[in-house]
C-alpha cells in the first residue's frame, strides 16, 4: 500500500502518453516513430536556416554601419568641419553623403579583406561615398569614440563581423552544413547531461495499482433516503446502546424525505442498486461521499446515470461474482428469481437489466445463495415462509421469476433472508417492537406441494393448501421454536402478531448474538443495540420494544453489523486510543416504564 501511495502522489512513475498524429507541411498526419524523427529533423533544419539567415542580415547591417565609422576615421577633422558648418542634423547628414573618399584611405581603413568584402558589394570605383544610415551614425557618434582605443574595437568588431559572415554563408550555401548543426547542438545537450538516466521508460505501466488499493477497509454505514441522497458514515461513530433507548441523530432529514435504506459495509464492496424499473448499478462504497452522521448525503443521480423517472428500490453490497453462488431477488408482489451472480459481474455505465417486474410491483429485498441453503421470506402481515433455494431453477437476468409466498389481501413481502440453524430471524415492527426466533433445522413435511416454474401471473398459480390455523404448527413441542421447510408458494407461517401495538412488519434480519443491529426511524434516528440483548421467544408472539420512537416517527429500516466486524473495530479503537479512555461510571441499562415492563414481559406468547 505505501508503494502504491507513492505511485499515486509521487513523481515516482509518470505516464506520458504518445499520439503519433502530428501536423507535417500544415497536413494532419499519422507517423511512425520513424517519421516523427524525419520530421523532427526537417523541423530543426529549418528553424537553423531560418535563425542564420536572420544572423546574416544583422551581421551585414552592422558591418555597413562600422564601416561608416571606420571611413570617417581616416579624415575626422573634415568629418567634424563639415558637421560644424552645417546648420542643422538633417543638411550635416546631406553634407557627409557628398564628401567622397578615395579608395586607397578606404583600403587601409577596412584592411585588405574587409575592402575586398566592401568592393564585392559596391564594385570598384576611384571614390567611395557614405550612405543614409552611415551618415546618420557618425553624427550620432559621441566624441569618445574618436580615441585610439575606440578605434581598434571598431576595427575588432569589423573583422569579427566578416568572419561570422563568411560563416554564414557557408551554413546557407548547403543543407548538409545545417544537419551538422544539428548534431552538433544534440551532442552538446550530451555533454551537458552526461549522467545516465536514472529512469526507465517503458511501454508497460510499471508498479500497477488501483484506486482501490489506496483506501484503508474499514466498515461503513451507508443510508440512501427516499428522494435518492445518499452517504458514508465510518461504523465506530454509532456506539452500541441498551434495548429500549432512543438513538441518536443520524442523519439530517425532514418529513418529506425520510430514510429508505440503511446496510452497514466494506469500503472495497461493491454496491448493486435496483432500480423500480429492473435495471441494476454499480458503485464502490469508498466512491459514495464520506458525511459525518448528521450529514444529509449526496443525491445518488449524481453518482449514477438513471434514466428519467427511474429510481432505486432497493441496494445490496457484495465483494465478488463467482459462478457457483446465486443472487436471488424477491418482489414486493411475492415473486422471486433466481440468477447466477457471475451474471452482475460485468457493470455497465447505463446499468443493466436485473429482473422483469410486473406493473406495480418492486424490488424488496436481494440475497446470494449457495449450496442446500434455505431462504425466509416475510411478509408486512407477520408471515414467513421458508424454502429450499433449489426451489427455484436458475434463470436469465431479464426474465420474471416465480410466485415465492402467496399474499393476503393489502400485504406485501417487506424481507428475505438465508436461514441458518445456528441464527435466529429478527423481526422488527414498525412501533419499534420486535423480537427473535431461531430458525431451526430445515425439517418438512410431506404433504406439502411444489408450485411450478412457469412463470405465470398469481392469479394464475395454482393454490397452494395451507393449514387451518395459518401455520402455528403446533403439532410437536417447542415446533414455535423454528421454522419448518416447505415449499414455496404457499402462506406460510405466523411469524409475529402485527397487533395495533406493534404495527406492520418494516424489515426482517438473520442475527447471531454477537453481532449488532443498527435501526433508523423515518426522521433520522438511528440506534445500534447488541442483538443478544433481544430475548430469544418463539413465533406468534407480539415481542418486546427495542427502540422508544417519538410520537409521529416510524422504523424505517434496519441492518445487521456481523460480530468478526464488531470485535475488529472494538479492537481498532482500543488500539487507537492514547491514552486509553477509561469510563469513570459503569453504563446502566435502560429500565422501561412499569407499564412498558409488563407488556414486554407479558405480551411474548
Amino acid at each position: 500500500m505505501v508503494l502504491n501511495q507513492l505511485y499515486q502522489f509521487s513523481p515516482l512513475q509518470a505516464t506520458v502518453s504518445v499520439i503519433l498524429l502530428a501536423l507535417d507541411g500544415n497536413r494532419p498526419q499519422l507517423m511512425t516513430v520513424r517519421m516523427l524523427l524525419d520530421a523532427f529533423i526537417r523541423h530543426r533544419v529549418d528553424v537553423i536556416r531560418r535563425r542564420t539567415e536572420f544572423l546574416l542580415r544583422e551581421a551585414r547591417r552592422r558591418k555597413h554601419t562600422v564601416e561608416g565609422l571606420l571611413l570617417a576615421q581616416t579624415d575626422i577633422d573634415r568629418i567634424i568641419r563639415t558637421i560644424r558648418e552645417s546648420a542643422s542634423r538633417a543638411a550635416a547628414k546631406d553634407a557627409l553623403q557628398q564628401i567622397g573618399i578615395p579608395a586607397p584611405l578606404v583600403s587601409r581603413a577596412l584592411g585588405d579583406s574587409g575592402f575586398a568584402a566592401y568592393i564585392s558589394e559596391n564594385g570598384e570605383a576611384a571614390e567611395y561615398f557614405l550612405s543614409a544610415n552611415q551618415a546618420e551614425a557618425i553624427v550620432s557618434m559621441q566624441l569618445g569614440s574618436l580615441a585610439n582605443l575606440e578605434r581598434e574595437k571598431l576595427a575588432a568588431e569589423h573583422q569579427h563581423l566578416l568572419e561570422n559572415i563568411s560563416e554564414y554563408l557557408r551554413l546557407l550555401s548547403d543543407e548538409a552544413h545545417l544537419r551538422a548543426v544539428v548534431r552538433n547542438d544534440m551532442e552538446e545537450l550530451r555533454a551537458r547531461f552526461p549522467n545516465r538516466r536514472r529512469t526507465t521508460i517503458s511501454e508497460e505501466e510499471l508498479g500497477d495499482y488501483d484506486k482501490e488499493a489506496l483506501i484503508a477497509e474499514q466498515p461503513m454505514v451507508v443510508t440512501l433516503s427516499q428522494r435518492g441522497y445518499i452517504k458514508r458514515t465510518p461504523l465506530d461513530v454509532y456506539e452500541a446502546q441498551n434495548r429500549g433507548g432512543k438513538g441518536i441523530r443520524g442523519a439530517s432529514t425532514d418529513e418529506e424525505d425520510p430514510i429508505a435504506h440503511l446496510f452497514v459495509s466494506s469500503t472495497h464492496d461493491f454496491l448493486l442498486f435496483f432500480t423500480d424499473r429492473g435495471r441494476v448499478h454499480w458503485l464502490k462504497v469508498y466512491d459514495l461521499p464520506l458525511q459525518p452522521r448528521t450529514g444529509k448525503g449526496r443525491a445518488l443521480a449524481n453518482l449514477l446515470e438513471f434514466d428519467e423517472g427511474e429510481g432505486v428500490a432497493n441496494c445490496f453490497s457484495v465483494r465478488h461474482f463467482p459462478d457457483d453462488k446465486y443472487l436471488v431477488i424477491a418482489t414486493r408482489q411475492g415473486i422471486i428469481k433466481k440468477t447466477a451472480l457471475s451474471a452482475y459481474g460485468r457493470p455497465m455505465k447505463g446499468g443493466i437489466i436485473a429482473i422483469r417486474l410486473d406493473d406495480g410491483d418492486a424490488l424488496v429485498d436481494v440475497r446470494i445463495v449457495q449450496g442446500d441453503q434455505d431462504l425466509v421470506l416475510s411478509t408486512s402481515g407477520g408471515m414467513a415462509i421458508r424454502f429450499n433455494h433449489e426451489d427455484v431453477r436458475p434463470m436469465g437476468r431479464a426474465t420474471r421469476g416465480v410466485k415465492g409466498i402467496t399474499l393476503s389481501n393489502e400485504e406485501i413481502v417487506v424481507g428475505m433472508v438465508v436461514a441458518d440453524s445456528d441464527r435466529t430471524l429478527l423481526s422488527i415492527c414498525e412501533q419499534g417492537f420486535g423480537k427473535r426466533t431461531p430458525f431451526g433445522t430445515a425439517e418438512q413435511t410431506t404433504a406439502e406441494q411444489t408450485l411450478p416454474d412457469d412463470g405465470l401471473t398469481l392469479a394464475e398459480d395454482p393454490a397452494v393448501p395451507e393449514p387451518a390455523d395459518e401455520g402455528t404448527d403446533e403439532s410437536s413441542p417447542g415446533s414455535n421454536m423454528r421454522y419448518r421447510r416447505q415449499r414455496r408458494g404457499g402462506k406460510g407461517l405466523r411469524d409475529i402478531k402485527t397487533t395495533a401495538r406493534n404495527g406492520r412488519v418494516v424489515d426482517v434480519l438473520s442475527v447471531a448474538d454477537d453481532d449488532e443491529v443498527l435501526m433508523v426511524t423515518s426522521r433520522g434516528k438511528i440506534q445500534r443495540i447488541r442483538a443478544a440483548d433481544i430475548n430469544t421467544i418463539g413465533r406468534n408472539t407480539q415481542g418486546v420494544r427495542i427502540i422508544r420512537l417519538d410520537d409521529g416517527d416510524s422504523l424505517a429500516s434496519c441492518a445487521v453489523i456481523p460480530g468478526d466486524v464488531v470485535v475488529e473495530a472494538a479492537a481498532k479503537a482500543a488500539a487507537a486510543a492514547t491514552p486509553p479512555s477509561i469510563p469513570n461510571t459503569a453504563q446502566t441499562p435502560a429500565v422501561p416504564s412499569e407499564p412498558e415492563a409488563a407488556a414486554d414481559n407479558g405480551e411474548q406468547t
